[in-house]
């Protein structure tokens, strides 16, 4: 298992477009892939519990991968944060 810490900086948090790419990415790997806000866990690849989320501008976010491909599954969605311009 591995797990990276990250700071939204996007003014709108994670909105419908980049929630839905960070969807696309995390569906690209075999591991699981959870997002963790406020102590709460969410699947990385369903839209629906990561909108349901709420997270905004200056949220802690954790980003946690478990499986055979989990540090390809991290980097790329570290790389789509990044992309998306949800982080620095």
């Amino acid at each position: 298992m591995l797990e990276r810490a990250f700071t939204i900086t996007d003014e709108t948090g994670i909105h419908a477009r980049p929630a839905t790419n960070l969807v696309k990415a995390a569906s690209q790997f075999q591991s699981e892939v959870t997002l963790e806000y406020k102590g709460r866990l969410a699947n990385l690849k369903s839209i629906m519990s990561i909108m349901a989320m709420g997270i905004g501008k200056d949220a802690e976010i954790k980003v946690i991968a478990e499986g055979n491909d989990e540090e390809a599954a991290l980097n790329h969605i570290a790389e789509t944060l990044k992309n998306e311009g949800l982080v620095d």
